[in-house]
């Protein structure tokens, strides 16, 4: 009985071809994802910004509008009223009242009367942030993202050579701007749960990106003869396999996990699924086109008294064919 295979042995792509074209998109993508948190800004969750954060879930489609108006009428300050996940359930973000927890939770049990005198059976989950403890928790995400990548670079640097680092560390940058990009164009809730989102989408990045560095080194041990644009061309042909099946096994994962999951882990689910979809891309179309650009080929890495290598296997100066 033969094995399926979702990519052929001979597979033959020439990736490369599109490698300029790819790189401006991405540099659009990136420029647009920045623009975006700059002027738009992110929709932060209670963990950001401190204050309570009230889930209402309803037995029927949430009358957003009316339980705005009543809330309104409590006189209790500005409070941000939005779909929560799906359209049965309402988050309220209101900011910390003075008075500290006996204060807090007053206005809580305000704020379910009220909407429990209109709409009976309604459920209720609250969550609360001080000020002081939502400014720890966005330093403390904000730098284990940043720390992550660092070091991530710096063991790709040692693994590898300088240049493997940079196309490592640029393709990791790429992903966290365009997915934060993404929940700014969304505006679904950016909390620590997102966080813990990016980071597992640097470490899935990171992981596709050093399979196909690892086969990239190899192929330029291999053949010395081969010009580096055909042979980034077959080493992204030889880790197509292993890429496609791992991606398309976490998508279709995350996929119903988005569809059918809890709305309370929707922005995670969420992150990741985009996340995934991007990191894909940028392994091919980010890390490998940066070598070419940082002037990588086959004797980059040779000791200097080595002599001219002999290729098992010689391509065409540019193409893959």
């Amino acid at each position: 009985m033969r094995l399926l295979k979702l990519i052929p042995d001979d597979t033959n792509i020439d990736w490369m071809r599109w490698r300029n074209l790819a790189g401006l998109i991405s540099l659009l993508l990136v420029l647009a994802s920045t623009a975006l948190v700059a002027t738009r800004g992110l929709n932060l969750g209670v963990d950001f910004v401190g204050g309570q954060q009230i889930r209402a879930s309803f037995d029927r489609p949430a009358p957003i509008e009316d339980v705005r108006a009543r809330i309104a009428a409590l006189n209790l300050g500005d409070a941000s009223i939005s779909e929560f996940g799906n359209p049965n359930t309402l988050s309220i973000r209101m900011a910390a009242p003075e008075g500290g927890a006996d204060a807090a939770s007053l206005v809580v049990n305000r704020v379910r009367t009220t909407i429990n005198q209109a709409y009976p059976g309604t459920e209720f989950a609250v969550d609360n942030v001080t000020g002081k403890v939502s400014q720890e928790l966005a330093w403390d995400g904000g730098l284990a993202i940043l720390l992550a990548i660092l070091g991530i670079a710096i063991y790709i640097w040692f693994r590898f050579e300088w240049q493997f680092g940079v196309g490592a560390l640029t393709t990791l940058f790429h992903d966290v701007v365009i997915v934060m990009g993404f929940f700014s164009l969304t505006q679904l809730e950016f909390n620590l749960n997102v966080v813990a989102a990016i980071l597992t989408i640097v470490g899935y990045s990171l992981n596709d990106t050093v399979v196909i560095y690892d086969r990239i080194r190899e192929n330029l041990r291999k053949f010395r003869k081969m010009e580096i644009v055909s042979l980034l061309n077959v080493s992204l042909n030889e880790t197509l396999s292993r890429t496609i099946v791992t991606s398309l096994s976490i998508m279709l994962a995350l996929l119903m996990l988005l569809i059918f999951g809890p709305p309370v882990i929707f922005g995670l689910t969420a992150a990741i699924l985009f996340g995934t979809v991007i990191g894909t891309y940028s392994s091919i179309y980010v890390s490998a086109p940066m070598l070419v650009w940082l002037k990588v080929d086959s004797n980059s890495f040779l000791p200097k008294n080595a002599g001219p290598g002999s290729a098992e296997r010689v391509a065409p100066k540019e193409g893959y064919s």
